[in-house]
């Protein structure tokens, strides 16, 4: 018995290095840690205080979209997948503050990280189910996530309207959370 608990101890212990050396070594998808944004000068990044990078994915319409096409917006920027409990349980949530907010010059642009799901059709069938009316973009070969380093599902980015990251959350977030998060930056902007 003692021997199965020492196994699962390394195991446990060469997962979490693994995690911790993902995240600190990976680079983005230009080959280095960071850049510095042409517009606002800030680094581009994927943490708190950076320039979001930007990226193209298809919406489930097939229609390109850019996270830059929402420049002068806040953006609520949530990875997630319809097999994923927490994102399931977070898709209402994110639909009433959508609803709620989307006069407001926000919005919530939903990724889902389709290179995980069992088939392409999941999303858009997750999608009709809850009735969600935010742009959902497809990351149908993982490039977004690998971006911004997902390792969590669902993981949020809070976006002001300059594109710059204000807050990352990993775990699910519930109306409220997303209402206090945005009031406390249009205090702030």
């Amino acid at each position: 018995m003692k021997k199965n608990w020492m196994v699962l101890l390394i195991l446990l212990g060469l997962v979490a290095y693994s995690a911790y050396d993902y995240m600190n070594n990976r680079t983005n998808a230009n080959g280095s840690e960071s850049q510095t944004g042409q517009e606002s000068g800030a680094v581009i990044g994927i943490h708190k205080g950076e320039q979001a990078p930007d990226f193209t994915l298809n919406g489930l319409d097939g229609t390109p979209v850019s996270l830059s096409d929402f420049k002068g917006k806040m953006v609520v920027l949530n990875f997630w997948a319809s097999w994923c409990p927490p994102c399931r349980v977070e898709m209402p949530h994110m639909q009433r503050f959508y609803e709620e907010y989307v006069d407001k010059n926000v919005v919530v642009l939903g990724i889902n990280l389709t290179s995980t799901e069992k088939s392409a059709d999941a999303a858009q069938s997750f999608v009709e189910e809850q009735e969600l009316s935010f742009p959902v973009l497809l990351d149908s070969k993982g490039d977004a996530m690998d971006t911004f380093r997902i390792v969590a599902y669902p993981t949020t980015y809070i976006i002001d309207d300059e594109g710059v990251i204000q807050q990352v959350f990993q775990g699910a977030m519930n109306t409220e959370m997303l209402k206090k998060q945005f009031n406390r930056l249009a205090d702030v902007i």
